[in-house]
């Protein structure tokens, strides 16, 4: 008989926290709990990757018209309602919540709609009274977008209640130059709203290849978003106040300051506050003034780890709150473990759930399986999209000699139209070993391509490999397997 109540109690109710919940109960016949405060799915699902794709597949259909026109398709450009999809957009996520319920009680693991806390090392306490002790205890509670200290930030809104506007403003500021900023610029503007990006860097997507990047700025720009590197918010406030300078922060600002701005706000609680009830007037570090009817900050996110218990039993947190793990998602207390971006190593999905199939083999069943974070392939899902695997030009040169193959051009279909709409197709390519070390495209779909060049990547495929590949032709993916001279060497 168990000194617990549960094998594992999992804090969190995202992709990561219900796959290792449901594999314990499921596969290793483990009595597991999970606890959830919010609403199961996490950001994934509810307020991230899921609800944005499905935006960025409205706003595609803007450019439809126009290009039909061109293959001979009379056609007439509509409106876009966005009341109706945004009802059909929360039917599905509603819909999507209750798959996750559904999946979790059918494997046997026990739920609570609570917020928990870690009380001991093998004890959880639930906001909905009472107490549970597990001999694991899993934390997968997530991120948070996080607002920048400036007065009057309140003002604005981030990415979580994007999805919950009433209506879609005619002009919209996006502050920040990361993949959610420039996303929400691409879907926005395909929306019909006049969109400007403000991005303190020399230039947006900071991290990923220079080259690869540049073109989805200059793509941007063409299709009419109004981006402003090396800008930032200097000021801002109502449009309808007159503007000083305020000395520290208002008093909206300090309630939300401190520990508390670490908390992620739910949305009622925005729009109490004021979080995008009317126009903002912003002044900028260039010097411009502007009113905006809305203004987005995407400014980073922060892991959920405030006032959960973590540092009171002995739980190292890194200065961001991100749980320091070690290479098998273990911490400083060696029966709490953590997966997924509450750790801050790899924020995407799909990694928070290898990283709870690996907690699980390690955990329950016996075979130590430490997480593998190389040569994970990823998409950006601007228009045009990037796919990118393994190193950039810059971090690749910086290690050893490579040589780069890089094409762009029009692709066929948009060059018929009369559109100029670019993509880029590069290799990066090791001197010594000949492997491929990264692979980088911004194109239409690129998701869908770098899935496929993913697995070349990861099974260390060398560059002849890829030109003994037969090109699939007429598709701009032949390019490819078509490169035959480098372009540089670095």
């Amino acid at each position: 008989m168990s000194d617990f109540d549960y094998d594992l109690f999992v804090i969190g109710g995202g992709s990561g926290g219900v796959r290792a919940a449901r594999v314990a109960a499921g596969e290793a016949g483990a009595k597991v709990a999970l606890a959830e405060e919010d609403r199961y799915g996490g950001t994934c699902v509810i307020r991230g990757c899921v609800p944005k794709k499905l935006m960025v597949f409205a706003s595609e259909y803007a450019g439809v018209t126009a290009e039909a026109g061109a293959y001979g398709w009379d056609m007439q450009q509509g409106s876009f309602d966005w009341p109706a999809f945004r009802g059909k957009l929360n039917d599905e996520l509603d819909r999507l919540e209750q798959v996750y319920r559904n999946l979790l009680a059918g494997s046997g693991v026990e739920t609570f709609d609570a917020r928990a806390r870690i009380i001991g090392p093998h004890e959880i306490s639930l906001s909905t009274g009472g107490t549970k002790t597990a001999k694991h205890i899993l934390v997968a509670t997530g991120g948070h977008p996080v607002r920048p200290d400036l007065v009057n930030a309140h003002l604005g809104i981030v990415s979580d209640d994007i999805f919950h506007l009433d209506e879609l403003p005619k002009s919209i500021l996006i502050v920040g130059g990361g993949y959610i900023a420039c996303e929400f610029a691409g879907i926005m503007n395909g929306l019909g709203v006049e969109v400007t990006q403000y991005y303190r860097g020399a230039q947006i997507l900071r991290g990923f290849d220079e080259e690869a990047r540049g073109l989805v700025a200059e793509s941007m720009r063409e299709k009419g978003i109004d981006v402003h590197v090396g800008t930032n918010i200097l000021e801002m406030g109502p449009a309808d106040v007159d503007h000083t300078l305020t000395q520290g922060p208002t008093e909206s600002d300090a309630a939300m300051g401190g520990t508390a701005r670490e908390l992620a706000e739910t949305a009622s609680q925005r729009k109490a506050e004021g979080a995008g009830a009317g126009p903002v007037w912003v002044k900028a570090t260039n010097g411009s003034e502007k009113v905006f009817d809305l203004v987005l900050f995407a400014t980073g996110r922060d892991p959920n780890t405030h006032d959960i218990g973590l540092n009171e039993v002995g739980v190292k947190t890194g200065r961001r709150g991100e749980i320091v793990v070690d290479e098998f998602s273990q911490t400083a207390v060696p029966s709490i473990y953590a997966i997924g971006d509450v750790t801050n190593r790899v924020n995407l999905t799909p990694v928070a759930i290898r990283e709870g199939m690996a907690f699980v083999e390690t955990v329950f069943k016996g075979n130590p399986t430490a997480v593998d974070h190389e040569l994970i392939p990823s998409a950006i899902f601007t228009q045009p999209e990037m796919g990118t695997v393994g190193l950039s030009e810059e971090d690749a040169r910086e290690r050893e000699p490579v040589e780069i193959y890089c094409t762009s051009f029009r692709p066929m279909q948009t060059a018929f139209a009369g559109q100029p709409d670019r993509v880029l197709m590069k290799l990066i390519v090791s001197v010594e070993t000949r492997r491929v070390l990264g692979c980088h495209i911004v194109a239409p779909n690129a998701g869908e391509l770098i899935q496929m060049a993913g697995i070349a990547v990861k099974m260390g495929a060398t560059k002849e490999d890829f030109d003994r590949t037969v090109a699939v032709h007429p598709t701009m993916s032949e390019e490819i397997v078509t490169m035959r001279n480098p372009v540089r060497t670095a």
